[in-house]
């Protein structure tokens, strides 16, 4: 499906040039969402597939609705004739030039043939024994069965249905016992509806807490002591996290890594944040810098990493 992918590349392009915020709440995808977000609930209680994922790949290989494939033959999944299409066809350059691709009369039954053509694909069958909510295994899923010849394509799906929250949509498709039952379990793990993302440096992974974040609840997110989260981090147990905070989940090395020989002190450092910046214990920069407890660096400052 390159055609979609060649749109999405220069879409994310130019969305590359606007802020963070924008990026993950563009309007367009916002109108998508509540146009078509029906459908894709409606289709999920009759098939068994999550709405998130519906609604995910409709944006992904329909660029929202704004491809020429959705907007003229309202094809928003990309799938192609194939020997058992009967229907409209209209022809686009995608992995060979002038391919087949299905045309609809309207975007609805787009979603009942994307519906349809994945119930009753043999390779797609092993999907429908995921839970409803697990949208990761069906992104992935996905990907193994060759929808898509984007080796990022589960991911792509997974990070739009983390930035809108899609996820929310495949709680509709519960019946009642099962939305009591997943209610409960969020309350117990908040995390599950949006885990943290975990990133590496230093040769260490970290995550970057969010508002209303707290030691006890990443520790139960990783499988980690809230304590011994304390303790990696430098930090007291009184300590109240903030949202942009850097949180190691394991020890801190005693030194920087290379090439990071020296920290020239800016406004706003202090011997704590230069410590998560370079993944350092605490203890080990004072040592290395022959300071004490008492040493509050100074712009200017020029300490040593390693």
């Amino acid at each position: 499906m390159k055609y979609t992918f060649r749109l999405l590349a220069l879409v994310a392009f130019l969305m590359m040039l606007l802020p963070a915020h924008a990026q993950r709440r563009n309007s367009r995808y916002n109108e998508y969402i509540k146009q078509y977000a029906p459908i894709a609930v409606e289709q999920m209680r009759l098939h068994k597939i999550p709405a998130s994922i519906t609604l995910a790949q409709g944006l992904l290989e329909s660029g929202a609705g704004q491809s020429v494939l959705a907007r003229k033959s309202n094809n928003h999944f990309g799938i192609k004739c194939h020997n058992n299409w009967r229907g409209g066809q209209v022809y686009h350059d995608d992995d060979a030039r002038g391919e087949c691709f299905r045309a609809y009369r309207n975007v609805r039954d787009s979603y009942e043939d994307h519906s349809k053509f994945l119930t009753s694909g043999a390779r797609y069958a092993f999907l429908f024994k995921l839970k409803i909510t697990d949208y990761k295994g069906w992104a992935k899923g996905l990907k193994k069965a060759g929808y898509a010849t984007d080796p990022s394509y589960a991911n792509r799906l997974i990070t739009i249905i983390e930035d809108y929250e899609l996820y929310k949509y495949d709680n509709e498709g519960l019946g009642r016992r099962e939305a009591r039952k997943w209610e409960k379990e969020i309350k117990k793990k908040p995390w599950l509806l949006k885990p943290h993302q975990v990133y590496i440096a230093n040769g260490l992974a970290y995550v970057v807490a969010r508002d209303g974040d707290s030691f006890e609840l990443l520790g139960g997110e990783f499988g980690i002591s809230w304590k011994k989260l304390v303790d990696y981090n430098d930090l007291h147990r009184e300590y109240t996290l903030e949202a942009g905070d850097i949180i190691y989940l394991k020890k801190k090395n005693k030194k920087a890594q290379k090439p990071y020989t020296v920290h020239v002190v800016r406004d706003g450092d202090s011997m704590h944040s230069i410590s998560q910046k370079y993944g350092i214990r605490l203890k080990n920069l004072y040592k290395m810098n022959r300071k004490d407890g008492e040493y509050v660096p100074e712009v200017g400052d020029r300490l040593r990493l390693r």
